[in-house]
């Protein structure tokens, strides 16, 4: 199942907002549509959303190339595309990249654009595996594994990250259980992970966030493995909002907590140069559940995507190229 793809001159995108109930494609003839697609998480996952903003921009090369004022244009619709969501590094990496790309005659800029996009792909399918690959240290037979948001295929242009680890420990060594944290307010967890554990034969239970506490002192988690959207120079790992608590729990049961993602998650100017912007959605996203208010009228909410873990709580960080464990310095 291809959460992103480039057919017949467009961007075909997963709606995984539909999923597991329906599966429906978007097909997508331009750069503003790409740019609403993800920020209204059509796809999410971070090297999903690095694949499809490099997508993106193929549409925004062809569209600025028949404007008046080619350079202007792409500028216009390059950062349009990258203010999209502001937390994960692939989105704005890749846009800068294409511009960087884009530099000759405006009429190569579309053919530029997409063989990049094209080689991602593939080079996203290779780091899965080797993420996998490296990963299988942190696993032994029989063992409960407890995950949060989504970080299969879904999320990216090959197997996944924390999930293609997994699903590789599960295929060599058989795992008892993986409990999948059901990821409030939009359920990717539910949603997508349990779908995605289903598909590839690993049991598995889907849990309330609130109850991860819980199942640790219970000692029903082993290990605690999840992605990233950013990972500092120094191992703090920017992740879907309720990350952070894991990791704290985790620490306080004494339970490993890891994190596995490809390089180009990570930024080696945070902290530092750059300050990382923590995305702020809708507050309906907590207010209603599939479209019904179910917070009292007068109620407002607070609803922060994602949350920042001290590196000092991370026992590993799994990239394509290593395993590494503290003190990191990336």
């Amino acid at each position: 199942m291809q959460a992103v793809d480039f057919v017949d001159g467009k961007l075909r995108l997963l709606d995984q907002r539909e999923l597991p109930q329906t599966v429906r494609y978007l097909d997508i003839a331009n750069a503003r549509d790409a740019r609403d697609a993800i920020r209204d998480m059509a796809v999410r996952g971070a090297p999903a959303i690095g694949l499809a903003a490099a997508y993106a921009m193929a549409l925004a090369a062809g569209e600025a190339a028949r404007a008046d004022d080619p350079v202007r244009e792409l500028k216009v619709l390059a950062a349009m595309i990258a203010d999209a969501r502001p937390t994960a590094v692939n989105l704005r990496r890749e846009v800068e990249v294409a511009m960087d790309l884009l530099t000759g005659r405006s009429e190569t800029w579309f053919d530029v654009a997409l063989s990049h996009a094209e080689s991602m792909r593939e080079g996203q399918r290779l780091e899965d595996e080797a993420l996998a690959r490296n990963a299988l240290p942190l696993f032994r037979p029989g063992m409960r594994v407890l995950t949060h948001c989504n970080t299969g295929a879904l999320a990216t242009g090959g197997l996944g990250t924390a999930f293609a680890a997994i699903v590789e420990a599960h295929r060599q060594l058989g795992l008892s259980e993986v409990l999948a944290d059901e990821t409030r307010p939009r359920l990717q967890g539910a949603r997508l992970t349990a779908f995605e554990l289903g598909r590839a034969g690993v049991p598995h239970r889907v849990i309330v966030d609130g109850a991860a506490a819980y199942c640790m002192a219970q000692g029903l988690v082993d290990l605690v493995i999840v992605g990233a959207d950013r990972i500092g120079s120094d191992g703090r790992t920017a992740n879907k909002i309720g990350t952070y608590g894991l990791a704290v729990l985790a620490r306080h049961h004494g339970i490993p907590f890891a994190v596995v993602a490809p390089r180009s998650s990570c930024d080696h100017l945070w902290p530092g140069a750059r300050e990382v912007e923590i995305e702020q959605r809708d507050p309906r996203e907590v207010l209603e559940f599939m479209g019904q208010r179910v917070a009292s009228a007068g109620s407002d909410a607070l609803n922060p995507a994602f949350d920042v873990t001290p590196g000092g709580l991370v026992t590993a960080i799994v990239r394509e190229d290593g395993l590494f464990g503290p003190p990191y310095a990336f």
